[in-house]
């Protein structure tokens, strides 16, 4: 398992993040060569893929050793450690757009940027298809997109600039938007990295729905012991039909991330 905060000098880590933030701006050659040390090169066979992909859907995921992101009452501040939020903010900053449901977006109020590391913030899109959410909250702040579902009346919306974010509209049947339809609405405003960070069931929604490129799972060595499970695949009977994805596990302080290519199959399948 490979080390992401291991002592290496802090310059270098610096300069491959910085590299890899060029290069999503293409602003370095893809081809060009890397830092040498063991984390630095941890950074670029994590990240590099993401900073040089012309386009990518990546869920995200931290939750404890028997699965929750939250206690039964809601509580999540925090299941997983610090460094577990700094790779957050460099997926946020390695995205074009990053995707919340409502539920997360009301109970977090999660600002949604990279400030943690060097590098852009994504555009914010949050779902509120009932447009339920208050105008308020961090995440629809300063040009975010608020996704909601299509309706016939029309009805008072909010215009763009108007309280800081731009209804998008879709159609959304059952009450619930597709993921490739949201994705097709994210790609026509050129968002074409998209992370999709939570909660549980939007992640969830993005796996079964086979709209996901990557998954990024962390793990805290943390039991809860009953709560907001995390990501939830279409169940299976036989363990011979499990989604089993080519893997590589990366230490971060105490916990524990799972890269997961949904896209290349285990060797062992």
């Amino acid at each position: 398992m490979t080390g992401l905060f291991e002592s290496e000098p802090a310059s270098e880590l610096a300069a491959a993040w910085a590299r890899l933030v060029a290069a999503k701006a293409r602003l370095i050659a893809a081809d060009a060569p890397s830092a040498q040390g063991s984390a630095a090169k941890a950074l670029d066979a994590l990240y590099g893929p993401l900073a040089r992909g012309e386009r990518w859907v990546l869920g995200q995921m931290g939750q404890s050793l028997d699965g929750c992101i939250a206690t039964r009452t809601g509580a999540s501040h925090y299941v997983t450690g610090p460094e577990s939020l700094v790779h957050l903010h460099r997926l946020r900053a390695l995205a074009d757009a990053v995707v919340v449901g409502p539920n997360t977006a009301a109970a977090d109020d999660p600002r949604l940027t990279a400030r943690l590391v060097e590098g852009p913030d994504p555009v914010r899109v949050v779902l509120d298809l009932r447009r339920m959410l208050p105008p308020g909250l961090r995440a629809l702040s300063g040009g975010a997109l608020r996704i909601v579902a299509r309706t016939d009346e029309g009805g008072s919306r909010p215009r763009p600039g108007d309280a800081g974010f731009t209804d998008v509209e879709v159609d959304a049947p059952g009450g619930r938007v597709e993921p490739r339809a949201l994705l097709g609405v994210l790609e026509e405003r050129g968002l074409r990295r998209v992370l999709v960070e939570g909660g549980g069931r939007l992640v969830s929604s993005f796996l079964r729905a086979d709209a996901l490129d990557r998954l990024h799972v962390v793990v805290a060595p943390l039991l809860v012991g009953g709560g907001v499970p995390g990501v939830v695949p279409a169940p299976v009977d036989d363990l011979r039909d499990a989604v089993r994805p080519a893997s590589r596990s990366y230490s971060m302080g105490v916990d524990v991330l799972f890269d997961l290519d949904l896209r290349t199959p285990s060797v062992s399948e």
